[in-house]
């Protein structure tokens, strides 16, 4: 744990210590409401990565957090590693919050997956050929192909409505946000070349 670069660490004792709190403190004005739930306050669009529905979903998302943000963060340095994963964290909201809007759904959203899935997609674009080894099916691929697999999942799960409870657009959402953010640190399209 504390060999962990410090950015990785501080996110992942955050949301450990959010989620102790979440026993004993009513957190709920920090989930990230639909805007017409009436409880929707801006905050919420970084307060709600902090917060988790479960054990496993806080074993799982911090995991991956250590898998793929510790290796950003060692490329890139706590104040860029960062960045991307709040920018992430918000485009995840941005688009919870457009599908709660179309759906009329007034349930809020928790959890860390929405930066987790930028990390994800940041980690594809810098190791492409890394191996990655899922736990279901366990078999290795590179790390451009596992996230590929893992959006169309995403977005067919969302598109059926399978898997009720879970927010797959918001991963979407945070897999895109990274996605171009760091097109935008390379100054590739969609914004412009030469950037760096």
């Amino acid at each position: 744990m504390f060999r962990m670069p410090p950015a990785t660490q501080a996110l992942i004792l955050t949301c450990v210590l959010a989620f102790c709190g979440q026993y004993f403190l009513d957190l709920d004005a920090f989930a990230l409401w639909p805007v017409g739930s009436g409880q929707f306050m801006p905050w919420q669009m970084v307060s709600y990565a902090f917060l988790h529905g479960g054990l496993s979903h806080l074993v799982f998302n911090m995991f991956g957090l250590y898998m793929f943000g510790a290796e950003l963060e060692r490329v890139w340095g706590s104040p860029r590693l960062l960045a991307f994963y709040f920018v992430s964290v918000l485009c995840a909201a941005l688009a919870q919050l457009g599908v709660a809007a179309w759906s009329g759904s007034v349930v809020p959203t928790v959890g860390a997956s929405g930066g987790l899935f930028g990390l994800l997609v940041g980690f594809a674009m810098l190791f492409p050929h890394r191996k990655i080894v899922p736990l279901i099916p366990p078999i290795p691929m590179p790390a451009w192909l596992f996230v590929v697999i893992y959006g169309v999942i995403e977005l067919g799960l969302g598109v059926t409505g399978s898997m009720a409870g879970v927010a797959h657009f918001a991963h979407l959402g945070g897999l895109v946000g990274g996605w171009l953010t760091l097109r935008y640190w390379r100054g590739q399209a969609p914004f412009g070349w030469g950037r760096r």
